[in-house]
């Protein structure tokens, strides 16, 4: 059978969401790029937040979750984080909610002058 699972009386709306996968792309830009691929295309459960993309994004790229967070796990100050264009910060951080279609872009801290 096609489409949408079947929903239960007892199935939270939640749930439901979570069962279907949604297609996201995630960008690199500068620095990121010596670690990762500059366009990822993923597959991931509907309901996933940006902290599910990183978590997902630097299992596979070795060396991209020490450029993106710190010793303690926090976001490093300066990583712009970017969905749809719009940043992250002023959403719901790493707790903002993907859905299909969104591009996710990821930019190092930048300095010069």
């Amino acid at each position: 059978m096609n489409g949408p699972p079947e929903r239960s009386a007892t199935t939270p709306p939640a749930t439901i969401a979570t069962m279907q996968t949604v297609s996201i792309t995630v960008k690199t830009f500068a620095t990121f790029r010596e670690v990762a691929d500059a366009t990822v295309v993923l597959n991931i459960a509907g309901g996933a937040t940006i902290r599910m993309v990183l978590d997902v994004i630097t299992t596979r790229y070795d060396g991209l979750g020490k450029m993106l967070f710190t010793e303690t796990g926090d976001l490093r100050k300066y990583v712009n984080i970017l969905k749809n264009g719009r940043n992250i910060h002023f959403i719901e951080g790493l707790d903002t909610i993907i859905e299909d279609g969104d591009i996710i872009a990821l930019f190092p801290p930048v300095a010069g002058g």
